[in-house]
């Protein structure tokens, strides 16, 4: 497709219509950018995962030796399973001024949007080079960003500001909170329910090691809160997701998974939930456990540790983004991105896309179109007050 040109919203419907849910590949999606660059003469790189199934893309344009500004989205959303969906989640309606589809507010317009200007960015020499960087699998802990970003200095001169396009309504922010997210599972040992005192029921010991979550959760909230950091809510959060466990009513269960999470207020010690989680799991859980059945075991695995975004107030990214947005404001956000491991390689990074976080991972997901030429203006400021020669 040489030098084809789309609209915002015509782009924006092209990536939502690829059903790139994280369980699945994000190739198709990938596919297609990279031959639409290629249609306009842009070479860009695919880094994979480990199976081949998914990858990261990242494409310049603009010079190869100077610094650059990065675009960064993730490709994958989150599953439509079960959800009261009005129209079909892959494909965008338009209605009263919004757009409806999977992936419109979190997060493909950001990328979209920048994707489709990719001509404009073309008509004229740029002094400070545009990256693209889309990433996978960022819905499940932000897996696929640290492989491209260990690239980096091999694709090109390391860039120097990143623009993490997740939804804050086009505001500036420069801090959000970090995350980790564990896997626990509980092996206990079946009988008939009759015989509760022969058995270990994992079930019921997943119950005790939730309720210790949550009454960590009380004390942080109560205790620990830290009103002063513009945080919403202003303490570190700690929620138990899913949980499965047994095979019967009248089979004492033998096993029992359930997953967690805390989200880390920066300057937080997060270490010390998972300490007090694994002292509690060692001093009270597995002795009890095991004086019935001595192979009884509680395993946790971390499943993600996404770093926190830290405020650095004035700096390049945070500087660049006001004046793009004509705001002297900037914020912060509770959710986590792949803003924080961009930082820690250190490169200046902030969040601003268009959208609201409020309407993400919903069903009848939407963008208003009002942000998404918000956005259609910001990265034309990008271009022609900062990276055009």
């Amino acid at each position: 497709m040489p030098g084809q040109r789309y609209t915002p919203v015509e782009m924006i419907t092209k990536l939502v219509s690829f059903d790139t849910t994280s369980r699945d590949s994000n190739l198709p999606l990938i596919d297609f950018v990279a031959d639409y660059l290629k249609g306009h003469g842009i070479a860009s790189h695919r880094i994979p995962d480990e199976t081949g199934k998914k990858a990261n893309l990242y494409a310049t344009i603009g010079p190869k030796d100077v610094p650059g500004i990065v675009l960064s989205g993730h490709t994958d959303v989150v599953p439509v399973d079960g959800q009261p969906w009005l129209t079909d989640p892959f494909k965008v309606v338009e209605k009263d001024g919004r757009l409806y589809g999977r992936g419109t507010t979190d997060m493909k317009s950001f990328s979209a949007v920048g994707l489709s200007l990719v001509p404009e960015f073309l008509k004229q020499p740029l002094k400070t080079p545009i990256h693209f960087a889309l990433s996978y699998d960022e819905e499940v802990g932000c897996l696929g960003a640290p492989r491209m970003i260990a690239q980096l200095g091999k694709l090109g001169v390391m860039p120097k500001i990143v623009i993490v396009g997740e939804p804050t309504d086009m505001t500036v922010v420069n801090a959000h909170k970090g995350v980790r997210s564990f896997r626990t599972v509980l092996t206990g040992l079946e009988q008939h329910s009759s015989a509760v005192h022969l058995g270990v029921n994992a079930v019921m010991y997943a119950a005790e090691i939730v309720h210790f979550l949550g009454q960590l959760a009380e004390e942080w909230r109560t205790m620990r809160s830290r009103p002063e950091s513009g945080f919403e809510p202003p303490y570190t959060t700690i929620h138990v997701g899913t949980i499965q466990g047994g095979t019967a009513q009248n089979i004492i269960p033998r096993h029992c998974v359930f997953t967690w999470e805390y989200r880390l207020i920066p300057g937080d010690d997060g270490e010390q939930i998972k300490r007090r989680f694994d002292e509690f799991v060692a001093g009270t859980i597995l002795p009890k456990m095991r004086a019935v059945w001595p192979e009884a075991n509680v395993e946790t695995a971390v499943r993600a540790a996404v770093p926190g975004l830290k405020p650095e107030d004035g700096s390049s990214a945070e500087a660049l983004c006001k004046a793009l947005a004509r705001t002297n404001e900037v914020g912060v956000v509770s959710y986590g991105t792949e803003a924080g491991q961009f930082q820690e390689v250190g490169i200046s990074t902030v969040v601003c896309g268009p959208g609201n976080i409020r309407e993400a991972h919903k069903p009848n997901e939407y963008i208003e179109l009002a942000q998404v030429k918000q956005c259609e203006a910001f990265l034309r400021r990008l271009l022609t007050e900062v990276c055009a020669a």
